[in-house]
């Protein structure tokens, strides 16, 4: 059987033979990025997709119309809302328009929850009612800020070699890594019940499922091994009341965003200055996950390609709070997904996008995947966002360890990086705009891996020594 093609030189468009309808299986001549693969094992892998992205998807509408005051109808609104938006923007992402948008890497956009304590922010200093607006004038500019700086990012890639990318791929893994614990522990740490053993227990339940799969499951049920640990938690949370059908009951049928229900935007100096801040974090860390994804699909991400996925980005975040949406971003935890499953076809990811569109659509049909208990999930995110670190220390592993001004560089990066996880509070007593770039472990790190990258590679050196030139 012809294997599939690798690196750069392979060619990008869309690829399958009549086999893939024989055995399900692609013989493509082509990169596994532009493989067209039967529907039974695209379906599966974008159901793992959605599975793995979905509470985080809703958890920024979540949050921010509750700080809001939204009623049960304006929240559900605001929900599917973001389910839409992030829809379009990953399908934007996947398919795109060669040459002008869209990275056409198997990489997820939605809204992202880096952005959810300073929009809260804005929240506090409005009056009820013109909360929304507020919010979505920033967002509108701080697209705009992106389209405008975005280009720039993908001049800048020979300042992050396999050793800044390897510190940066780390520290996504790592930094995520509370999140899936404090699902483990229930969800909600306000809940008397966090933290329970019977959730803990489920957790480990998935996760022991997960294992199983992985190392006794061939061929497709090792593919699916994610997706079929997450069902079988869910199935066994049920005798004991852990798997909540309430939105099932009560989510309507349809519901399609209105432009603007809230209200015309309204553009603030203040808070237009802080989402701007955080959009050039989340420019960061979108272009962090795009060099992750090039890395684990074996495809060059090159200065083009993050200018195209950045502009995504802005255009997602600028026409995003017409209907509803907030600050678009990469989503690491299906940068996981990929590297865990290795099906690595963006049509597989585009699929998953228009599944949310769907669910956007239909909330009730969405409220189904919200049944999967948050212990579920929690058990399942310990083995996607660990392996996104695995995918950094592979990097890291290429990159000259030997030499000890790049041991240097990676020990101090990520040391900077880890300093929100070990100390929440440790900055403080900074300036907010610190606060917000520093903050971030990810946005950390990877400022600190530059610089260094900087001082020992680039600054004051004429040719490159032998260490420099492994490190670039």
């Amino acid at each position: 059987m012809a294997q599939p093609a690798k690196g750069p030189a392979a060619a990008e468009g869309p690829c399958s033979t009549p086999s893939d309808m024989a055995d399900g299986k692609s013989t493509a001549a082509c990169h596994p990025v532009d493989e067209k693969l039967h529907p039974s094992r695209l379906v599966p892998a974008a159901l793992q997709h959605i599975a793995a992205m979905y509470a985080g998807v809703v958890t920024p509408p979540l949050i921010i119309g509750q700080a809001c005051g939204l009623d049960t109808v304006a929240q559900t609104r605001l929900i599917a809302a973001g389910l839409l938006i992030a829809g379009l923007a990953t399908i934007l992402q996947t398919l795109g328009v060669k040459g002008f948008v869209g990275n056409r890497l198997p990489f997820v956009n939605a809204a992202s929850s880096a952005g959810i304590a300073p929009i809260l922010a804005i929240a506090e200093t409005n009056a009820k009612g013109d909360q929304l607006p507020a919010i979505y004038g920033a967002v509108m500019v701080a697209g705009v800020f992106c389209l405008a700086v975005g280009p720039f990012f993908g001049k800048l890639l020979r300042f992050f070699p396999p050793l800044v990318t390897g510190v940066v791929i780390t520290l996504i893994g790592v930094t995520l890594m509370p999140v899936p614990v404090k699902w483990a522990q229930g969800g909600d740490d306000t809940d008397p019940t966090f933290g329970d053993m019977r959730y803990l227990a489920l957790a480990a339940f998935t996760l022991v499922v997960i294992l199983f799969f992985q190392r006794f499951g061939r061929g497709f049920l090792k593919q699916v091994a994610l997706l079929a640990g997450m069902f079988i938690g869910t199935l066994a949370a049920i005798p004991f009341g852990m798997a909540d059908f309430t939105s099932v009951q009560t989510a309507p049928l349809a519901a399609l965003p209105t432009p603007f229900a809230s209200g015309a935007p309204v553009f603030q100096p203040a808070a237009i200055l802080s989402l701007c801040i955080v959009m050039l974090v989340l420019m960061t860390e979108s272009a962090a996950g795009m060099l992750a994804l090039g890395e684990i699909c074996e495809r060059k991400t090159d200065g083009k390609t993050i200018t195209r996925g950045l502009r995504t980005d802005g255009i997602a975040t600028l026409v995003g709070p017409v209907f509803g949406g907030f600050p678009t971003s990469a989503f690491a935890q299906n940068v996981g997904v990929v590297s865990l499953t290795r099906v690595r076809s963006r049509y597989v990811v585009a699929v998953a996008g228009g599944a949310l569109i769907v669910l956007g659509a239909f909330p009730v049909l969405g409220a189904v995947v919200n049944v999967v208990p948050m212990p579920v999930l929690g058990g399942a995110g310990i083995v996607l966002f660990g392996s996104i670190a695995v995918s950094g220390i592979r990097t890291l592993s290429e990159a000259g360890l030997d030499d000890s001004s790049n041991i240097i560089l990676v020990a101090v990066a990520l040391g900077a990086g880890i300093i929100p996880l070990a100390a929440p509070t440790f900055y403080a007593d900074f300036p907010a705009w610190a606060q917000t770039v520093l903050g971030s472990g990810i946005s950390a790190g990877a400022l600190v891996a530059v610089t260094l990258n900087l001082f020992f590679h680039h600054l004051g050196t004429r040719g490159s020594t032998a260490a420099a030139l492994k490190s670039s």
